[in-house]
């Protein structure tokens, strides 16, 4: 990646996204995050300059700089993902931390965070906008949808497919072939044997509805 990168976040997941990009020594340009109050501070050295809707750096996206969305809240991220291909014509880069493993076989789509650890098998699709925690597994022809979040140490198996919005706890264990609606939740620690419908919150192990 020859461009500085700005990152939409400056809490827990730009720290991520960050600690990624400066793994593989691409440089961050600056963090942008809406909390007034970390405005003029900085992240391990990388300042934060304004809100994620400031035009004055918005506007070298492009052509100087390009751009990870890094918000914490799932919603928030899509939101500013939809604002940057409509309005500035950009769509994120992906941040995969150099001590991450993806397989050059894998499909991955736009504005993914890979963590420190984590594998991503080959044959193994990613949507746009997903996260991974460190050490997460993405096993062979596993799929995931846009936005699905993958928590630390928890391993997708092979043929698993996972609707958009997702959430799988760390920690948690999803069998292979089994289908995870759009929007269910995988409490961590959790051993999922069985498909989980569209917005269902599943926990334990076995992982049963909550």
């Amino acid at each position: 990646m020859e461009n500085p990168v700005i990152i939409l976040g400056a809490k827990a997941l730009g720290s991520t996204a960050l600690d990624a990009f400066t793994s593989n020594e691409v440089v961050v340009y600056c963090l942008l995050d809406d909390d007034a109050k970390l405005k003029d501070t900085e992240l391990y050295d990388v300042p934060v300059m304004g809100a994620t809707d400031d035009e004055q750096y918005l506007n070298l996206l492009g052509k100087k700089c390009e751009v990870f969305v890094a918000a914490d809240d799932t919603a928030s991220r899509r939101s500013l993902t939809n604002m940057l291909r409509e309005q500035y014509q950009q769509v994120p880069v992906n941040a995969i931390h150099k001590a991450a493993s993806v397989s050059p076989h894998a499909w991955l789509g736009h504005g993914n965070l890979v963590a420190a650890g984590a594998v991503v098998a080959a044959g193994a699709k990613l949507g746009d906008g997903c996260i991974l925690g460190a050490r997460a597994v993405i096993d062979s022809k596993a799929e995931l949808a846009d936005f699905v979040n993958v928590g630390a140490g928890a391993v997708v198996n092979s043929d698993v497919t996972v609707g958009e919005l997702a959430f799988i706890g760390s920690g948690a264990v999803v069998v292979a072939g089994v289908k995870i609606g759009a929007k269910a939740r995988i409490g961590a620690g959790s051993v999922v044997v069985a498909d989980v419908p569209a917005g269902q919150t599943v926990f334990g192990n076995p992982a049963t509805k909550v």
